[in-house]
């Protein structure tokens, strides 16, 4: 350690720092990332309202456009894996200055796109620095939050991982209201580059990097699993359609299956020198197990009530982007004000007293969508929407806290990059069932003879009813939640 550095026992604290626990210098370095990660999530959805209008302006088609979010949902597959081996090998700032010149080169390149291919480059580096931020951010809460005040403060990152997705439609939904498609990179341009600036100014090193041994194979192995896997889920919907997918969804979700079973078998042997690239040790940790399934199962219902309410409210009941984004904007915005209240009820009560009675609000709230029709009202829409997200709200940051704050510190960086990793697997998974679902009822209804428009809510009822059942599921597997004994942090890592 050089002169320079201090320890976080040695540095001098506040009365605020000595009544919650956290030195300033962590508190801020937490604040910074989650207002970039907030910006870089949101930057996920946006794009969804906006594809119509691209279709046009580029002449191109559905399959095409879809590489927007298949672009950016890939990139963030083949990263995130990587992030563990990241964050032992360099500094807190030098990643968050990496990953926020990523996003903010790629917002800029996206707003000025003179051609689609470009737009989808753009996308690409913007999702490299997106994916690295969120370990990031949740590696270094769990480092140096205690834990006791874990739930609060991981009710906060909830909000980044929840409500930026679910409010991304309203942000664009208002942008393209009256404004060119570009707005909506050069609105956040200004964010992305102020948190830049900030972070180069303020943040700090907070962590003491260490060798760690680079495997070409594991990431090889880890680009062709979890690229394979969520295209082929990706592709599913489109498959679906009378058009197909240009690629049969069977051959990347073989390749993807095929290098998973290679990429776990090359994590366990390499577990014997101390190197993998994702250390699966982490499932043997029984409560970060059972968190990580219904994690997958809430973030899978989560990601494909967000692709069909917004096609209900568009193409069913004719609603304008804008009218859509608002009955979609109270949903959002329960999320948000209740994950920090619920953060602070974990750390009271524990998991089960919110988990158990969440999955029972979002199964309730899936049972009411299910009786979208060609005449609802849109004040039922936002009632049952409301009650599903306060729902996920309830299951999200017990089960994310629970499920990594019992690893050992060192497994940290890992069990982030596997959760995170898994999230875009299961919203992938969700967003692909839901369309197919959707999908083939709407062709078995308009083939009895229906219109469009009554064929497409009559898909969307069949898709809730699958949602529901995985919403069942989950209530039963709450039961099995218990309170994680999280372990004592032996010292403080090194601040300078």
């Amino acid at each position: 350690m050089s002169v320079a550095q201090e320890t976080v026992e040695d540095t001098p604290v506040s009365t605020e720092e000595t009544e919650t626990g956290i030195p300033s210098k962590i508190k801020l370095v937490i604040g910074l990332l989650l207002a970039a990660t907030f910006v870089m999530i949101l930057n996920e959805t946006v794009m969804s309202v906006a594809l119509p209008r691209l279709m046009n302006e580029f002449s191109i088609s559905a399959a095409t456009v879809q590489w927007l979010t298949t672009g950016f949902m890939l990139t963030m597959a083949v990263v995130i894996p990587t992030t563990g081996l990241i964050l032992q090998r360099f500094t807190t700032r030098a990643v968050f200055i990496a990953a926020m010149s990523l996003f903010t080169a790629g917002t800029l390149l996206a707003a000025v796109a003179p051609a689609f291919g470009v737009l989808v480059v753009a996308r690409v580096v913007q999702a490299s620095g997106t994916a690295v931020m969120l370990p990031l951010l949740m590696t270094t809460v769990l480092t140096f939050v205690p834990a006791d005040r874990r739930g609060r403060t991981i009710g906060l990152i909830s909000i980044v991982i929840s409500v930026a997705p679910a409010i991304g439609p309203t942000f664009s939904g208002f942008i393209l209201e009256s404004l060119s498609w570009r707005w909506m990179f050069l609105a956040v341009l200004p964010i992305a580059a102020l948190s830049l600036f900030l972070g180069a100014a303020l943040v700090k090193n907070i962590t003491e990097p260490k060798s760690v041994k680079i495997d070409l194979l594991s990431i090889v192995l880890s680009a062709l699993t979890f690229g394979g896997l969520i295209y082929g889920l990706s592709s599913l919907g489109e498959a679906a359609t009378e058009a197909g997918a240009p690629i049969s969804p069977s051959l990347p979700l073989s390749v993807g299956a095929v290098s998973l079973v290679l990429f776990v078998w090359r994590q366990l042997v390499l577990q014997r020198s101390d190197a993998p690239l994702m250390d699966l040790r982490v499932f043997n940790n029984r409560p970060f197990a059972i968190g990580i399934a219904m994690m997958l199962i809430s973030m899978a219902t989560f990601f494909g009530s967000l692709i069909l309410l917004p096609m209900y409210l568009q193409n069913v009941l004719e609603l304008k982007t804008m009218e859509t984004g608002l009955v979609l904007l109270p949903g959002g915005l329960a999320m948000g004000l209740s994950s920090p209240f619920i953060g602070r009820l974990y750390d009271r009560f524990g998991p089960r007293p919110l988990v158990t009675p969440g999955a029972i609000f979002v199964a309730i709230g899936l049972g009411l969508l299910t009786q979208l029709d060609q005449t609802t009202e849109t004040s039922f829409v936002v009632m049952a929407h409301v009650l599903l997200m306060v729902g996920l709200a309830c299951m999200m940051t017990p089960l994310m806290t629970n499920a990594l704050g019992d690893l050992k510190p060192e497994l940290y960086s890992h069990g982030s990059a596997i959760v995170n990793t898994l999230q875009q697997m299961a919203g992938a998974a969700g967003t692909a069932l839901f369309i197919t679902i959707m999908t083939t009822g709407i062709t078995s209804e308009m083939a009895n003879g229906a219109d469009e428009i009554a064929a497409q809510a009559a898909g969307i009822h069949d898709a809730f009813i699958w949602g529901c059942v995985l919403a069942i599921v989950s209530v039963a597997a709450s039961f099995m939640v218990k309170k994680a004994a999280a372990p004592a942090v032996e010292g403080a890592p090194a601040v300078h």
